[in-house]
C-alpha cells in the first residue's frame, strides 16, 4: 500500500504543479496589465512593475494553492483512470477510502507547502512590493529602515510611527530646517487625525532653535499641521492583512482593538488563514467523486471542466462571500468557514454515492 500511495501521490504532485505553474503565469500576466497604467508615474517603471508582480507571487500562490490541488487531483487521478490503472486498484480489492486517504497524504503536502509560502514567504514579500511600488509613485516619500515611515514635504522631514487603518497618526515627528540645512525646530505629537481640511495634531511638544541656536520648547494640547502630504498618499503604508503571518495578525488584531480601530478585515484575514489547510484538504476530497463517477468513461475533458468550475466557484464564493460579511458587519469567523463548510458537505455527499 505504501508504494501505491507514493505512486499516486507522485502523479498528483506532478499535475499539481503543472497547474500552479499555469494558473500563477496567468495570475500574474493580468497583474502585470494592471501596473501598466502606473508606469511614468514618478520613478515607476516597467522593471518597477515586473519587480511588483513578482514579489506578489507568493501572495497568488498562496491563495490559488486550493484550487490547483482540485485541478491537480483531478488531473492525475483521470490519468490513471485512463490507463485503467484505477479499474485495477478496485478490483485488486483497494476501497476508494484508501484511494481518498492515500490522495489526502499528498494533499497534506500541499498544505504544509501553502503555511510555508503564506506564513514565511508571502509576509516579507508583500510589503517589500507594497512599499518599493508606494515609494517609486511618490518620490518624497521613502521607507528604507524599521523605524516608521519617513517624507519630505520642501525642507521638512517627518516621520511617523504607524498610520492605523483609519489614517489616523501615531508618534508624528517633524524636523524643519533652514536652507543653510540647519535644524529650526523640532515637533513630536502623540498622534494626529486629518479632518477633511487639514492635520490636527495632539499632545504637541514643539522646540523652536533660534538664530543663537538656543532652544525654546513648547507644549500645546493640540495643533494644527500643515503638510503637503495627504491621507490618500499615505493609504499606501497602511498595514495589509496580506503582509501579516497567523500570528502578527493575531497581535496587531489587539494592537487596533487598544486604538480602537476597525478589525474586521483583519480578522477575515486571520480566519481565512487558518482555514486555508481545510480549505485545501475540501478540494482534494471533492476531485475523488468527479473521477470515480466517470471511472468507466475516462472522460478526463468533463472531469477537467467541472472541477474547473467548481475551483473557480469556490474561488469567487471565498472572496465574495468575505467581503459582503464585511460589508454587512456579519461575523469574519462566518466569512472564512461557511464557503468551506458548503463545499465540504458537498464533497462528503459526492463521496458517498460513488463509494
Amino acid at each position: 500500500m505504501a508504494i501505491l500511495e507514493r505512486y499516486v501521490g507522485r502523479i498528483i504532485l506532478n499535475q499539481t504543479m503543472l497547474v500552479l505553474t499555469v494558473l500563477l503565469g496567468l495570475f500574474l500576466f493580468v497583474a502585470f496589465i494592471d501596473q501598466l497604467s502606473a508606469i511614468g508615474r514618478g520613478d515607476f517603471t516597467i522593471f518597477s512593475a515586473i519587480k511588483y508582480v513578482l514579489l506578489t507571487a507568493p501572495r497568488t500562490i498562496y491563495e490559488l494553492f486550493p484550487m490547483a490541488a482540485l485541478l491537480g487531483t483531478i488531473l492525475g487521478l483521470s490519468i490513471l483512470a485512463n490507463d485503467s490503472e484505477l479499474v485495477v486498484m478496485r478490483a485488486s480489492g483497494i476501497s476508494i477510502m484508501q484511494i481518498t486517504r492515500a490522495v489526502l497524504k499528498t494533499g497534506g503536502f500541499f498544505v504544509i507547502a501553502a503555511m510555508f509560502m503564506g506564513e514565511v514567504v508571502s509576509p516579507w514579500s508583500e510589503t517589500h512590493a507594497e512599499r518599493g511600488r508606494a515609494e517609486a509613485l511618490q518620490e518624497d516619500i521613502q521607507q528604507h529602515t524599521n523605524f516608521g515611515l519617513w517624507m519630505r514635504d520642501s525642507t521638512t522631514y517627518v516621520n511617523v510611527g504607524e498610520v492605523l487603518p483609519d489614517l489616523s497618526l501615531l508618534r508624528i515627528k517633524v524636523f524643519e530646517f533652514d536652507q543653510n540645512k540647519k535644524l529650526r525646530s523640532l515637533v513630536f505629537a502623540r498622534e494626529g487625525r486629518f479632518d477633511g481640511n487639514e492635520w490636527i495634531i495632539e499632545d504637541v511638544t514643539q522646540t523652536v532653535i533660534g538664530l543663537d541656536d538656543r532652544a525654546t520648547p513648547q507644549k500645546l494640547p493640540s495643533a494644527f499641521w500643515n503638510t503637503e502630504v495627504t491621507p490618500q498618499i499615505l493609504n499606501a503604508f497602511l498595514i495589509q492583512p496580506e503582509q501579516l503571518s497567523i500570528l502578527q495578525l493575531k497581535d496587531y488584531i489587539q494592537h487596533l482593538s487598544e486604538n480602537n480601530q476597525k478589525t474586521d478585515g483583519y480578522r477575515l484575514a486571520f480566519w481565512n488563514k487558518l482555514v486555508l489547510p481545510l480549505s485545501t484538504a475540501v478540494m482534494v476530497i471533492l476531485a475523488i467523486p468527479f473521477v470515480f463517477a466517470n471511472l468507466r468513461t475516462g472522460s478526463l475533458g468533463k472531469n477537467l471542466f467541472l472541477g474547473i468550475m467548481f475551483g473557480l466557484v469556490f474561488y469567487a464564493a471565498n472572496k465574495g462571500f468575505g467581503a459582503t460579511v464585511l460589508a454587512y458587519n456579519l461575523s469574519p469567523l462566518l466569512g472564512a468557514t461557511l464557503p468551506v463548510m458548503v463545499f465540504l458537505s458537498i464533497s462528503i455527499l459526492m463521496l458517498r454515492r460513488v463509494e
